[in-house]
C-alpha cells in the first residue's frame, strides 16, 4: 500500500464523513491537531533533552525523535545516503585578538572596550599588516545605482564600513528605514571578501546596528562557531565602536562626522586612510558535527520533482550557567514550538490523505542558534536542485499566548507569496498585520529560511499576530516584551502551564494552506521587482513576469 496513506483507519473514517466533501485546502487545515502539536512540543522542551545543543546527547536525542516521527508518518528519507540526516560539519574557534594602528596620530586600541576581532580562517594563527580604506556602507546595489567600491582597489587591505544602509538617514533612497539585506553586517563581510579585502571592520553605533555595544561583545565572546568549508578570502573581521573610530580618524587629520555623512549620499567614493594596521588572532580550534533532519512527502504530477519546504530549527543552547538555579536552556518557544509545528504539519498532510502536486520537504534544521549553520549547510549542499525548491515556509517561535484575529509573516513584501498568504489568512478568518519593528530590524534576514533566500528561493517566516481575541490593545506586545526580557535565551524559556495551543493551531492552518497552494500552482512563486533578491531568484530559475 502507498505509504502516503499509512494512517489507514483514520483516512478511511475521514473519507466517510462530511469532512471529506470540503475543499482539499480546508480538509488539510482541519487535519491540523493541537494535541499532536502539544505532545511534540512538551517532549522536545523537556529537561530530558538538556536544551538540544548541537553535538550533544540532548541534540542527538531530538534529531532521532524527529526522524522517528518522520518514519512513523511514512515520509521518505531526504537526507544524506538514503537517511533522514543531512550532515552539518562545524568548526569552533576561541580567539585571542590583537589590533594595532600605526601612522600619524594613531591611538591605542583595547579589546573589547574599543573593538572585537576574529579569524575568518580555520587556522591556529592568522595575521594581517597593511593599509585601510573607508568604503562607506560597503554596498554594491545595481538596482539602487549604488556602488561604494566604485573606483577603489581594496585588494589585501582592511576595509572600514558602516552597518545598516543609507535609507537609515534618507527615507528617499533604498527602502528608507526598512532594513535591506545590504544593511546587514553579514552582507558587508561577504562583499568585502568578493572585493579581495584582507579584513573588515564594522563601525558600530546603537542606532545603525539596532543593538548596543554590549550585544556585540556578548555575541562574539567565547567560541565562534561556523561551518567547516573552504577558507574565506578574508583573514580577519570584527567590529569597532564609533567613538574609537572617531579617535583614529581625528588623530589622522580627518573629520569623522563629515566622512560618515558623505557615505550616505549618492556618488560617495571610498577614501584611503592615512593609517596602517597590524592584526593577529590566535585561536583554539574544536571540530564537531550535527545534522538537519529531512523527510519528503512525494507529490504527484508534472511538478512532483519540485518541492515546498516546511521547516524550523530544533536546536537550542544546551546546558549553561545557571539562572535562578536552573542551568538547562530548554528553548520551549525558541524553537521546540516551531519543530512541533513542522511535525504537526507533516501529520496533517498524512492524516488528510492530501497528495500535493509538488512534493513537500519537512525540515528540522540544526545549529540555528550557532548562526543558521544547518540551513546554510543545506543551502551549500542541498539534497535537491535549488531550482526545484519552489518556496520555504519557516516556523520559528510559535504563538503560545492565545488566538488572534490577525497573522503576520516576514518576507511577504518580497515575493508573490504575500498574496498567497493573504488568501490563506482570509480562509481562516484572519487579517494580515505588518510588524514595522521587524522590518526596521531586518528580522527576515535572521532565521533559517534566509540562506536559501540569498540563493533566490522565495520564503515566508510565520510570525505572531498582534491583535489577541478578547484582550486589550497592546496585550500581545506586552507578552512579547516580557518573553524577550525574562525568558528569551534563558532557562526560563520552558513549558509554562498557561500556554494556549489555539495560537499555534491558527498559524499552522494558514501555513498548511499556503504550502498546498504553492505545491499545486502551475508555476513557482516569483520575486518582486524591487526585492534585493530578485536577481538571485532569476539566476536560480530564469526570469519570470511578476
Amino acid at each position: 500500500m502507498n505509504r502516503l496513506f499509512a494512517v489507514t483507519p483514520l483516512a478511511l473514517s475521514l473519507a466517510t464523513s462530511g469532512w471529506a466533501q470540503t475543499s482539499p485546502s480546508a480538509r488539510l487545515a482541519q487535519a491540523a491537531d493541537s494535541q499532536a502539536f502539544r505532545a511534540h512540543f512538551e517532549y522536545l522542551a523537556d529537561d530530558l533533552l538538556e536544551g538540544r545543543a548541537p553535538a550533544t546527547r540532548g541534540g542527538e536525542l531530538a534529531a532521532k525523535y524527529i526522524a522517528a516521527q518522520f518514519r512513523r508518518l511514512g515520509l521518505e528519507p531526504a537526507g544524506d545516503s538514503g537517511s533522514y540526516f543531512h550532515t552539518v560539519p562545524i568548526v569552533a574557534l576561541t580567539g585571542a585578538p590583537q589590533l594595532l594602528a600605526r601612522g600619524p596620530g594613531a591611538v591605542p586600541l583595547r579589546a573589547p572596550d574599543d573593538y572585537v576581532l576574529w579569524s575568518e580562517r580555520n587556522e591556529p594563527t592568522v595575521s594581517f599588516r597593511g593599509g585601510a580604506v573607508f568604503v562607506g556602507y560597503g554596498i554594491t546595489a545595481p538596482e539602487w545605482e549604488w556602488d561604494d567600491y566604485a573606483g577603489a582597489d581594496v585588494t589585501g587591505k582592511l576595509v572600514f564600513c558602516l552597518v545598516n544602509d543609507p535609507g537609515l538617514s534618507n527615507p528617499a533612497i533604498f527602502r528608507g528605514p526598512i532594513l535591506t539585506y545590504y544593511g546587514r553586517w553579514t552582507y558587508k563581510i561577504e562583499e568585502a571578501a568578493r572585493r579581495g579585502a584582507a579584513g573588515i571592520i564594522l563601525i558600530h553605533t546603537t542606532e545603525s546596528a539596532t543593538y548596543p555595544w554590549s550585544t556585540v561583545v556578548g555575541s562574539t565572546s567565547g567560541e565562534r562557531v561556523r561551518l567547516e568549508k573552504a577558507p574565506s578570502p578574508l583573514v580577519v573581521a570584527g567590529w569597532m565602536r564609533d567613538e574609537a573610530v572617531g579617535r583614529l580618524l581625528r588623530g589622522a587629520g580627518l573629520d569623522p562626522d563629515k566622512l560618515m555623512g558623505d557615505a550616505g549620499r549618492k556618488g560617495f567614493r571610498a577614501v584611503s586612510l592615512p593609517l596602517e594596521f597590524d592584526a593577529t588572532v590566535e585561536s583554539a580550534i574544536r571540530r564537531s558535527a550535527t545534522a538537519n533532519v529531512v523527510g519528503r512527502l512525494p507529490g504527484r504530477g508534472p511538478h512532483a520533482r519540485e518541492a515546498v519546504m516546511i521547516g524550523g530549527h530544533y536546536d537550542h543552547l544546551g546546558i549553561r550557567a545557571p539562572v535562578n538555579g536552573d542551568s538547562i536552556y530548554n528553548g520551549a518557544e525558541d524553537n521546540a514550538s516551531g519543530t512541533a509545528a513542522v511535525l504537526a504539519a507533516a501529520e496533517a498532510f498524512v492524516r488528510s490523505g492530501t497528495v500535493p502536486g509538488r512534493s513537500l520537504l519537512f525540515m528540522a534544521f540544526g545549529a540555528e542558534e550557532s548562526g543558521l549553520l544547518g540551513s546554510e549547510a543545506f543551502a551549500e549542499r542541498p539534497t535537491l536542485p535549488l531550482a526545484d525548491l519552489a518556496a520555504v515556509l519557516n516556523l520559528d517561535v510559535m504563538n503560545l499566548y492565545g488566538p488572534t484575529t490577525d497573522i503576520a509573516a516576514t518576507g511577504a513584501d518580497h515575493t508573490s507569496l504575500g498574496r498567497t498568504l493573504a488568501t490563506a489568512a482570509r480562509a481562516e478568518g484572519l487579517t494580515i498585520s505588518i510588524d514595522s519593528l521587524a522590518l526596521v530590524r531586518g528580522s527576515f534576514f535572521r532565521s533559517d529560511h534566509f540562506p536559501l533566500v540569498r540563493r533566490g528561493v522565495p520564503a515566508l517566516s510565520m510570525e505572531q499576530g498582534r491583535r489577541y481575541a478578547d484582550r486589550p490593545a497592546g496585550w500581545g506586545e506586552e507578552r512579547k516584551q516580557e518573553y524577550i526580557t525574562h525568558r528569551y535565551h534563558k532557562p526560563q524559556d520552558e513549558v509554562l502551564p498557561w500556554y494556549s495551543y489555539q495560537g499555534p493551531l491558527q498559524q499552522l492552518r494558514v501555513a498548511l494552506r499556503v504550502a498546498l497552494e504553492v505545491a499545486n500552482a502551475p508555476s513557482q512563486p516569483v520575486w518582486g521587482r524591487d526585492s534585493e533578491f530578485r536577481v538571485a531568484g532569476e539566476a536560480r530559475v530564469g526570469p519570470k513576469p511578476q
